[in-house]
């Protein structure tokens, strides 16, 4: 446990809907700023909502949020050749004071047992290739013809699972898991 931790006890994870609305979004704006919301990941799961089996919260003893993992039913409308659903990845948000200390890490592990235990086959997301590839096994290798609905660094764009697709589509929210 990193010596900072200790000061704040134990952090346990949660399920992030356990965690008020209010103090996500704080969290999230304390993370990537405020204009967040225009990002291409947001347009990606636009009009669904986050998957509450893999979405996960770091809290201290004390109540305060540490960090927090969300992830979104989304699929690629493949051309020609069908609809593959997939699970998006993210934002995996944490305090910046509380940032390089292993909270990340902590919500990405509990989120892949997670998934791994419900039989996800297919898990996306943007992010470092470095760090989402040493430690999570995510790579570029079969997203190079995905069309996303916003600007996106290809390299950036990663996938993991024995079911993600090499096709080219049209990346975006899985509508079917709207009910």
């Amino acid at each position: 446990m990193p010596a900072q931790w200790k000061e704040c006890a134990v952090i346990e994870l949660v399920p992030l809907d356990a965690i008020p609305e209010p103090m996500v979004e704080a969290l999230l704006d304390r993370a990537f700023g405020r204009d967040r919301h225009g990002r291409t990941a947001y347009r990606i799961r636009e009009g669904v909502d986050a998957i509450p089996a893999l979405s996960f919260a770091a809290r201290f003893a004390d109540g305060r949020l540490a960090g927090t993992i969300q992830c979104w039913p989304v699929a690629l409308a493949c051309d020609g050749s069908g609809t593959v659903p997939m699970v998006m990845v993210g934002p995996v948000a944490v305090d910046p004071e509380w940032q390089q200390e292993g909270i990340g890490r902590l919500l990405m592990a509990e989120m892949l047992r997670s998934a791994d235990a419900a039989g996800m086959p297919a898990l996306m997301l943007i992010g470092d290739p470095e760090y989402y590839g040493r430690f999570f096994g995510f790579t570029a290798d079969r997203t190079a013809r995905w069309r996303l609905p916003g600007p996106v660094e290809r390299h950036r764009l990663l996938a993991r699972g024995a079911s993600v697709p090499d096709c080219a589509g049209m990346l975006g929210p899985d509508l079917r898991k709207v009910a």
